[in-house]
């Protein structure tokens, strides 16, 4: 199996591809595209919250993308479960074995998914609140939300949207205001909650 291992730390990244490499699987540690070796086709990417990125999903249709839960808050990775079309999350305190059994699950196409991950996910919807109506969000706004829900940054907003980020700051401020929010996982929940009740 080929896996790559891009992880924001470069440290973690290193040994995770020792790791691999001792059970018979080929990893590469690399967290951009242009890092990675010419020919290399993952059939497993092993990224974090601050890593995933829609580039890694275009350059390797194919792959099988699993989070790796390296100590975040689990808001954030509740975020990009909804926002990336992944194969769930492995926390970085798994053992050996289970670590090998995962990569095999998300391999052949299925989900893995951590206890306190899933415990999390399930338990978040209670807390949500409604949904604002459309009709509370300006076009510009709806496509800064829709380029937020594609985990785009302030400064890719930015550039698709021929703005400056300071627009994009304010636009986004008004944004959680309308949607009674302070973070844009909560607004991606938030927005996919509103979605969902949409298509009821």
């Amino acid at each position: 199996m080929k896996v790559l291992v891009s992880l924001c730390s470069c440290l973690v990244s290193e040994g995770m591809v020792s790791l691999l490499s001792s059970h018979g699987h080929q990893g590469v540690a690399g967290t951009h595209v242009r890092s990675i070796p010419d020919g290399f086709l993952p059939d497993v990417i092993l990224v974090d919250t601050s890593t995933i990125n829609r580039t890694l999903f275009t350059s390797y249709p194919k792959a099988k993308v699993l989070i790796m839960d390296t100590g975040m808050e689990k808001e954030k990775i509740i975020a990009a479960l909804l926002s990336f079309p992944t194969h769930g999350v492995l926390s970085i305190d798994t053992e050996v074995g289970l670590f090998k059994k995962a990569l095999q699950v998300v391999d052949e196409g299925q989900i893995w998914v951590d206890n306190d991950t899933l415990k999390a996910f399930l338990h978040q919807g209670p807390s949500i609140q409604p949904a604002i109506k459309a009709d509370d969000v300006t076009g510009r706004e709806r496509e800064i939300i829709d380029l937020v829900c594609r985990g785009c940054t302030n400064r890719e907003i930015a550039a698709s949207l021929s703005l400056s980020e300071h627009t994009v700051k304010a636009h986004l401020n008004r944004i959680f205001r309308k949607f009674k929010t302070t973070s844009r996982s909560k607004l991606i929940t938030l927005v996919h909650q509103e979605k969902q009740e949409k298509a009821r």
